[in-house]
C-alpha cells in the first residue's frame, strides 16, 4: 500500500542512478564490440558483457517507474555508429571487459553498503554475483591467449616480522635509499600502472575518433596525461628492480572513423578519471612509503584537473546529466513570498 511504502533515501538514490547511467553508458560500447569482434572466443564474454548491461537498464527503468522517479536521459542508440570500422583489437575489448569487471566489483560493493530496502540490496547482491561471473570468465579466456598481465612475482617470506623501526615509512629522504617495496605497494602500483595503459589506448582511439579541435586537443592531452604516469609508477618498480607490466598484444587500430558520439567519449573519460582517482585514493591508504604517497597525492591533483576541465567542456556542451538533489530551500522561499 502506499501509505507503507518505503521512501528512498538518499544513497539509494545516488547508486540507483549512477548505476544507470554506468550501464547506459556502457551499452553502445558493448553493441559495437559484438558487431566487431572477431575471436569465437572472446565474442561469448563480451556478448556475457552487454547481456549483464541490457538486464540492468530493464529491471532499473521498470524500478523507477514504479517508483514514479524520473528515467535519467543517459545514452542510447544513437551515441554509437555500428558501421563504423574496427577500431580496437579483440585482446584490447577483452582487457577492457576484465578491467571494467574489477572496477563493477568495488563500485557494486560500495552501492550494497548504502542502502537499506531488501529489493535494492537484492539486486546489487544479484549485480556482484553477475560480475564475478563476467570477470572469471574474462580472466580465463585471458590466461588461456597469454594476454593476463599478472602482477609481479616474490620470492616467499622466510619469516613473520615486525616494524621496528620509523624510518620503514620514509622514502623522501635524498641522502637515504628507501626501503623495498613491500606486497601491497608493489600490487597497487602495477595495478596502475595497468590501469592508465589502458588509459591511454583508449584516449589515443578517442583522439582519432573525434571530430572537434576541443575534444581532440582534450584527448590528446588524457593521453599524454596516461602516458606520464605509467613512466611515474614504473620507475618505482623499476628502482626497486621489479618490472612494471609490459601491455599484452591490444592496441588501437589506425581508423579516423568515429563509431561513437562525443558526449559519450567525454563521460567515460570522465569515468576513468573518477576510477584513477579512487584507485590512487586506495593506493596511498594502502601504501606506507611517504614518497608513494606524495606521489598519489601529485598525480590525483593532476587527474582532478583533467576531469575538471572535461566537466567544462560537457557543461559548455550541455552533455552533462544533473544527478539528482535535494531542494533549494532559499530558492523556494523566495518564490514563497
Amino acid at each position: 500500500m502506499e501509505e507503507n511504502k518505503v521512501h528512498l533515501t538518499s544513497g539509494e538514490m545516488a547508486v540507483l542512478w549512477t548505476g544507470y547511467q554506468n550501464d547506459s553508458m556502457s551499452l553502445p560500447l558493448l553493441d559495437y564490440f559484438v558487431k566487431t569482434v572477431e575471436d569465437i572466443e572472446i565474442k561469448p564474454v563480451i556478448e556475457f558483457a552487454r547481456q549483464l548491461s541490457d538486464g540492468h537498464i530493464k529491471f532499473l527503468t521498470d524500478f523507477f517507474q514504479n517508483e514514479k522517479f524520473p528515467i535519467p536521459r543517459g545514452f542510447s542508440s544513437n551515441d554509437v555508429n555500428l558501421n563504423a570500422q574496427k577500431l580496437y583489437t579483440d585482446t584490447f575489448m577483452l582487457e577492457f571487459i576484465m578491467q571494467m569487471a574489477k572496477s563493477g566489483l568495488v563500485a557494486y560493493g560500495s552501492s550494497l553498503g548504502m542502502c537499506a530496502r531488501k529489493d535494492i540490496r537484492a539486486y546489487f547482491i544479484k549485480c556482484i554475483d553477475q560480475t564475478v561471473e563476467l570477470f572469471e570468465k574474462a580472466t580465463d579466456i585471458a590466461l588461456e591467449k597469454g594476454t593476463y598481465l599478472r602482477r609481479p612475482f616474490l620470492d616467499l617470506p622466510a619469516e613473520t616480522d615486525m616494524i621496528d623501526d620509523k624510518s620503514y615509512l620514509s622514502g623522501l629522504n635524498p641522502l637515504k635509499k628507501p626501503r623495498p617495496l613491500n606486497a601491497i605497494e608493489i600490487a597497487h602500483l602495477s595495478f596502475n600502472v595497468e590501469t592508465n595503459m589502458m588509459g591511454t589506448m583508449l584516449a589515443l582511439s578517442f583522439s582519432q575518433a573525434a571530430k572537434s579541435k576541443e575534444i581532440i586537443s582534450y584527448m590528446e592531452r588524457g593521453r599524454d596525461i596516461s602516458k606520464k604516469h605509467v613512466k611515474v609508477l614504473s620507475a618505482k618498480l623499476l628502482d626497486n628492480d621489479i618490472q612494471a607490466p609490459n601491455s599484452a598484444d591490444y592496441a588501437v587500430k589506425g581508423t579516423d572513423e568515429s563509431p561513437f558520439s562525443e558526449r559519450l567519449m567525454m563521460q567515460l573519460m570522465a569515468f576513468l578519471s573518477t576510477l584513477g582517482s579512487g584507485n590512487y585514493a586506495a593506493a596511498a591508504s594502502a601504501s606506507q612509503r611517504s614518497d608513494l604517497i606524495l606521489n598519489y597525492e601529485r598525480l590525483s591533483l593532476e587527474i582532478a584537473q583533467f576531469a575538471k576541465d572535461g566537466a567544462d567542456i560537457m557543461i559548455n556542451q550541455k552533455w552533462l546529466e544533473q544527478p539528482p538533489g535535494s531542494p533549494n530551500r532559499k530558492a523556494l522561499a523566495r518564490r514563497q513570498s
